[in-house]
């Protein structure tokens, strides 16, 4: 899955960490150790018998919006699983994507940019909440992603 990452609909988020895209990608594609990092979701696991990443893959994350409530589990499934490149998973139901986050791996200066993204689907009622809550939200998501990547980066350049 490709999609414009700088569109009306998506933010992004890109840090250069001193670590191979070979470590930093055996992070972000472990769901289960998102609590660690995200501000939101405090936790993840993999689900209708899937135990890591690949295209089809399911978990849930367990998130705790703005970092206060309310408290629910989303479930999501894997759309991008391409090893040390990128890992892309889409958030709703098995019938109803609400949106898409994801991460993006590029060789640079003897480390790794990775970049965090998402965007959210262009559904009537998607668009609809982007338009009332989209620059509300998307500070909150560009910071939640800055932190994600700060928290990553300080675990890979410790035990790099």
């Amino acid at each position: 899955m490709t999609f414009d990452l700088h569109g009306p609909l998506a933010r992004a988020v890109s840090m250069h960490i001193d670590a191979p895209p070979e470590q930093v990608w055996a992070l972000v594609s472990d769901v289960t150790r998102i609590g660690e990092f995200s501000p939101e979701t405090f936790e993840a696991e993999w689900t209708r018998g899937s135990t890591g990443p690949e295209v089809g893959a399911s978990f849930k994350g367990h998130v705790r919006r703005n970092g206060v409530g309310p408290t629910y589990w989303s479930p999501c499934q894997v759309t991008a699983c391409v090893p040390n490149e990128v890992f892309e998973f889409a958030v709703g139901t098995d019938d109803v994507t609400l949106n898409n986050w994801g991460y993006r791996l590029e060789p640079e200066s003897g480390g790794t940019l990775v970049t965090e993204y998402f965007r959210i689907e262009p559904s009537l009622v998607m668009r609809l909440y982007w338009t009332l809550l989209g620059p509300l939200r998307g500070r909150t998501n560009e910071r939640g992603m800055r932190t994600t990547l700060e928290r990553m980066k300080a675990v890979l350049e410790r035990d790099h």
